[in-house]
């Protein structure tokens, strides 16, 4: 099962961390939330998130997927982390799973991966998104960067990995597990 790294920081966009956390670890991957600091993290709803582990956490080279929740004080955290930025490019140059949702691009924008990429995110960011070319869809895939526009895209950001990782009918058999009706999650012939 695939290994997911994801990064919180004070001002993370509560929906967009444990929505995507849920259905990932549903879908029976193991996913590690890692806090930049010791303690719990502050969400930008003023909900305290507890951190699996705090960063660093680990060779990132033991991880699959690596994904980045928004929440505009969060994201402006991990884009100012030399740690969280080397671990982006880690990814990229492996060319590994990486996620972005809501303000997340700004972290890959900041890591200097999305020149010239297909990208969406909230629309309250889109004009400081300046490397790539924003796309209307809620959830927009390019090579293997995923990203998604934000609280309400959550979870077909989530099912959107698993069928790119795992296929469509895993996502479909899940989405239909969670009473989900997702477009585009019907299971295969």
């Amino acid at each position: 099962m695939p290994r997911v790294l994801m990064p919180l920081a004070d001002g993370v966009e509560e929906m967009e961390a444990v929505i995507v956390v849920d259905v990932l670890r549903r879908a029976g991957w193991t996913v590690v939330t890692v806090g930049l600091g010791p303690g719990p993290v502050t969400s930008s709803r003023q909900i305290r998130l507890l951190p699996d582990a705090v960063w660093p956490a680990g060779s990132a080279h033991a991880f699959d997927v690596l994904v980045i929740p928004g929440g505009a004080a969060g994201v402006e955290r991990l884009a100012s982390h030399t740690g969280v930025l080397e671990v982006v490019r880690e990814f990229h140059a492996a060319n590994r799973w990486i996620g972005a949702i809501c303000a997340g691009p700004l972290v890959l924008q900041a890591a200097g991966i999305l020149h010239g990429r297909q990208i969406t995110c909230h629309p309250a960011v889109a004009s400081r998104l300046t490397a790539a070319s924003r796309r209307p869809e809620r959830v927009v895939m390019d090579g293997r960067i995923v990203t998604s526009q934000g609280p309400g895209t959550a979870m077909e950001f989530a099912l959107a990995l698993v069928r790119l990782i795992e296929g469509p009918d895993k996502a479909a058999s899940l989405a239909a597990s969670m009473v989900v009706q997702a477009s585009g999650m019907q299971p295969e012939p």
